[in-house]
């Protein structure tokens, strides 16, 4: 038909939904459109999603190019906004009847577990939903309906319960002075010329205006269109009304002007005035722009119509059947961004089933703590939730990853947040850095009063037997060994890291070292009397102190090397133990260090066996025996230390390098000056010339 038009150049004005393709003038020259353009609808029920969550979303459209392109744009601004189609449906235009909605589309949509539909299309082509009987009561379902819709269209026999609680976006209008009250004084006796009115009001209000028909009772004077439901006919002015109304004034607004124009043209002939052709009044509808009687502007040009703006309705059955669409919300798409979209949530009733807002999710949120797994061969909105891996968080509800705290931070039990780490060392505040503490502060006195007993009593035999240089020198050595390991216990700082391991280094050397040249004498004393021995010319007091000079000086050249490459520093563990940060000294050179442990271990080893191969020697002397215990308790401390320093991590590493240190310490001390204390003190008589001679 419109084609038909065209070739007569006859205006066609549409107000119905805008179309695209409608506008394209070399195809439709004559056409003109007054609705509003539906360029933004999809943002605005994609913004409805977002706000309640939504995100598992059935489509259902009318199967024609303005239902193609709607899918289109809505799949993309969904996409955008993480939201996914669980289904869509195209209702073909040959499947109207009631039979053929049951038997293919139909059980699809309502077997299908989404909750939340979208329904696009015009009245014709979607009304088969509304005029099939759901057969379930309730149905767990929110529809949502665009402006092409008209929701509460039904046949008075079908029930309206299966749309409850549904929302539709309705353009979104002025009210229109007086419109209501021409409603309400609306009568067929008024106009009696409207044969349209007086079939419309006979089969609303079920009466007759004659007498001839006794089944049906005569129509009531005093009936009046606001008695009637609202399925049958809407009290206020719909989207679709208020574009009619502007569509009537725009062809009156161009019919004024052209009559207007023609009466100025005086030499025109009544007939030309009175009955313009039908192709002049394109010029005029074409220019034409009016304030209506709401205030709103109205173009009829397409090229200056606005963009559509959206009442939310939510469409509500009341206990007692009657009906009522409730504005609970607005989409302003030319809104600053904030205000564009705006809902009233309590406002809305849902469905008889809740009065919360149904959930339309594929999987339920994922808490604080866990994390989204997508479900094999599924949409993206379909996951599981599993608990973050040790040592990570989740913050957000539906995080896709977890995410490791900070390095001063660890999880908490629930994995939801990070709590900040405890800062630990070793404390002389703490029961057990006190105890290591007053334990080396105790063996370093003992050790003092050895040697205060020794300098008191060393014209004794026993004493100068013992080679009194290297018994003061060994003594020294092990008040400073005790006292090293107090370097171990409280905050480390640069100074101290310097001087841990190469003060424990050098002194237990000294110690070593000193050992070993009690070991040498005592071998070289024996083994020199015999005649022709070349081992007498070693028979000299300094030969010791060079053993110990040498021996001591090598391992200081090796700490100097460590300290000048690679030296140790103070450092923050944020790993060995959880929850906590350990401060620590790192060693720098872990090769130097090793280095220094294992030339101290071979000086013990070259101790031990010296000591060993002595110890059958007259017990004159008595010393190799002494030396050979100590030895042996010396390398088992340390062999125990090793794998035991290397199994270890955070502070006890610290309290395994002090318990080794005070252990060897204490075995040198006990093994090899102890027994010569219970003699000097215990047994007197036994520390004579003439016992020694025995």
């Amino acid at each position: 038909m419109g084609t038909l038009l065209d070739l007569y150049k006859y205006p066609q004005i549409s107000y119905g939904p805008f179309d695209s393709i409608l506008s394209e003038k070399v195809q439709f020259p004559f056409l003109y459109q007054m609705a509003p353009k539906d360029t933004s609808l999809h943002q605005g029920l994609v913004h409805l999603m977002v706000y309640f969550k939504w995100n598992w979303i059935g489509l259902i459209t009318s199967d024609d190019m303005r239902g193609e392109d709607f899918l289109w744009k809505i799949r993309r601004e969904m996409a955008k906004n993480s939201i996914c189609v669980s289904f869509s449906e195209k209702i073909p235009v040959s499947e109207r009847r009631h039979m053929e909605s049951q038997e293919t589309f139909m059980p699809r949509i309502l077997s299908s577990s989404t909750v939340v539909m979208v329904i696009h299309g015009d009245t014709d082509s979607l009304m088969i939903l509304r005029y099939s009987q759901i057969p379930l009561f309730p149905i767990r379902k929110v529809w949502i309906a665009t402006s092409h819709w008209d929701i509460t269209m039904r046949h008075l026999y079908v029930e309206g319960f299966a749309f409850h609680g549904a929302l539709t976006f309705s353009y979104l209008t002025s009210e229109i002075p007086g419109f209501r009250t021409f409603l309400e004084a609306v009568r067929p006796s008024k106009y009696p010329d409207d044969i349209l009115l007086r079939g419309f009001w006979l089969s609303a209000f079920k009466c007759s205006d004659q007498m001839e028909n006794p089944e049906q009772e005569i129509c009531s004077p005093n009936a009046s269109l606001e008695t009637l439901p609202l399925c049958s006919f809407d009290m206020t002015m719909s989207g679709w009304s208020y574009t009619i109304y502007n569509t009537v004034y725009a062809v009156a607004w161009a019919l004024h002007e052209i009559f207007l124009k023609k009466s100025e043209k005086k030499s025109m002939r009544i007939e030309e005035f009175s009955f313009p052709h039908s192709w002049q009044l394109h010029s005029f509808l074409r220019d034409t722009h009016f304030n209506n009687s709401a205030g709103d502007q109205v173009f009829v040009d397409e090229k200056r119509s606005s963009e559509a703006q959206y009442a939310i309705m939510n469409y509500v059955l009341f206990p007692n059947e009657s009906e009522a669409l409730v504005k609970v919300g607005q989409f302003v798409p030319m809104a600053p961004h904030g205000q564009d979209f705006t809902i009233c949530e309590d406002a809305i009733l849902w469905g008889w089933w809740d009065s919360k807002v149904p959930c339309g999710k594929c999987s339920d949120s994922c808490s604080p703590g866990f994390r989204k797994t997508p479900l094999e061969r599924k949409a993206a909105c379909c996951f599981e939730c599993f608990p973050c891996p040790e040592g990570e968080i989740s913050s957000q509800m539906d995080a896709e990853n977890c995410r490791k705290c900070p390095e001063i931070e660890y999880p908490n039990k629930q994995r939801d947040g990070c709590l900040p780490k405890t800062v630990i060392f070793l404390s002389m505040k703490e029961p057990l850095g006190m105890t290591l503490g007053l334990m080396a502060v105790s063996f370093s006195l003992l050790t003092a009063l050895v040697l205060g007993i020794f300098v008191k009593f060393q014209d004794t035999p026993i004493v100068k037997a013992n080679n009194r240089t290297l018994s003061y020198t060994l003594l020294i050595s092990l008040i400073f060994c005790f006292l090293c390991s107090l370097l171990f216990i409280g905050y480390p700082t640069t100074i101290t890291c310097f001087l841990q391991h190469t003060v424990f280094g050098v002194v237990f050397t000294v110690v070593v070292s000193s050992i070993l040249a009690k070991t040498i004498i005592v071998v070289v004393a024996f083994r020199g009397i015999r005649p022709g021995s070349r081992i007498r010319m070693f028979i000299h007091p300094k030969v010791s102190i060079f053993v110990v000079l040498i021996c001591s000086g090598i391992q200081v050249i090796f700490c100097g090397i460590w300290l000048g490459t690679s030296p140790p520093f103070p450092e923050a563990d944020a790993h060995s133990e959880y929850g906590h940060i350990i401060i620590r000294c790192n060693k720098g050179s872990t090769f130097a260090f090793y280095c220094v442990l294992g030339y101290m271990g071979f000086l013990a080893g070259g101790s031990f066996t010296v000591a060993f191969l002595a110890r059958n020697l007259p017990d004159t002397f008595n010393e190799a025996k002494f030396i050979t215990f100590s030895m042996l308790v010396f390398c088992s401390v340390w062999a125990t230390f090793l794998p035991t320093y290397q199994s270890t991590k955070g502070k006890s590493v610290v309290i395994v390098e002090i318990f080794s240190i005070l252990a060897s310490s204490a075995g040198l001390l006990g093994c090899i000056f102890i027994p010569k204390c219970y003699v000097i003190l215990l047994k007197p008589d036994r520390n004579t010339m003439g016992q020694i001679k025995k």
